[in-house]
């Protein structure tokens, strides 16, 4: 990172680092990853935790056919507003194909090398998104297991957010002159996490019995990871407490409010506004790329398109009007 200001200091009595937070902070902007099991949709499964947990906003991202199981993100509180910027990362499928006629294991492997890359992937009909025809990146197939006497295959795939595995299972029937049916579908991958991150909807249960049957937070605690969680992949500004506590109230990042800032930023880019104890203040839009902001002195640098730092954690050390 360039250093802007290296005598920056933070107060230890305002804030905290994102794994210290307390429950009730957790829930108002944090990640709930939950290894969905066959059978209920991923929006039951969201609406059985958002009752659990006796809170209002909780939304899921990425959604997973109710006979698809595996990797579903839960996104608590004001981590919601960030659904369409932070679930873009790419993830990774096992799947298992039922042909109608014995494949050759050479000719499905060279098919599925050829279809690494950009594809056209049409939701199928029963999807609740608009029908339509737009492309996705495959970036691998592998065969993993191939059972020739039942006409079965488990597949790995690496794509993009928003492919739609049924279609592609279709499509490599087509090309094969044979039916083929996506029997079983798991997402073992999403973005920076793998199904080890995740929880069961039985222990999100247990440890929510704990907190509210005998007052003890802790198991719950650890199930729910900070929003910073799901950040990872912005480029991010450091700034100053004073900083933070105005951008918390929707204020514009200033460039004397800086501490630090990742090289390589350009004017237009989204990045993560974090305080010195790696909070995240805000998703931000950048006025100016790295270079040009580190030779400023004064001026607008950045502008918050969506806050997620309470306001009042930081004082504020400005004067209103």
């Amino acid at each position: 990172m360039l250093i802007l200001d290296d005598s920056a200091k933070t107060d230890a009595k305002y804030g905290c680092k994102p794994k210290e937070r307390n429950l009730e902070t957790l829930l108002d902007a944090g990640v709930i990853l939950v290894d969905k099991p066959r059978g209920p949709s991923s929006h039951q499964l969201t609406a059985w935790a958002r009752e659990m947990l006796g809170i209002q906003r909780l939304g899921h991202g990425g959604t997973l056919d109710p006979f698809a199981t595996g990797l579903l993100t839960m996104l608590c509180g004001k981590a919601t507003r960030l659904t369409e910027m932070v679930l873009t990362g790419d993830k990774k499928y096992i799947a298992v194909l039922k042909f109608g006629r014995e494949v050759d294991s050479t000719e499905l492997e060279n098919l599925l090398n050829s279809l690494n890359g950009e594809i056209y992937n049409v939701p199928p009909l029963e999807s609740a998104v608009k029908v339509q025809v737009r492309t996705r990146i495959i970036h691998q197939m592998r065969i993993i297991e191939d059972e020739s006497e039942s006409n079965l295959v488990a597949l790995t795939i690496v794509c993009n957010a928003g492919t739609y595995i049924r279609t592609l299972a279709r499509d490599i029937g087509l090309l094969l002159n044979t039916k083929c049916e996506l029997t079983e579908l798991h997402r073992d991958k999403t973005g920076a996490f793998s199904q080890s991150n995740a929880c069961t909807m039985q222990q999100l249960t247990d440890a929510v019995f704990l907190w509210k049957e005998h007052e003890d937070d802790r198991a719950l605690r650890k199930l729910i990871a900070p929003v910073e969680s799901i950040l990872g992949h912005f480029p991010r500004m450091i700034v100053k407490d004073g900083a933070a506590a105005a951008i918390a109230h929707g204020a514009a990042l200033a460039r004397p409010g800086m501490v630090s800032i990742d090289e390589g930023i350009e004017r237009g880019d989204l990045v993560v506004i974090e305080t010195l104890k790696g909070e995240a203040v805000a998703i931000a839009e950048t006025n100016s790329g790295s270079a040009k902001i580190q030779s400023m002195e004064h001026g607008e640098v950045a502008r918050p398109k969506v806050v997620l730092m309470q306001a009042g954690i930081y004082p504020q050390t400005w004067q209103k009007g």
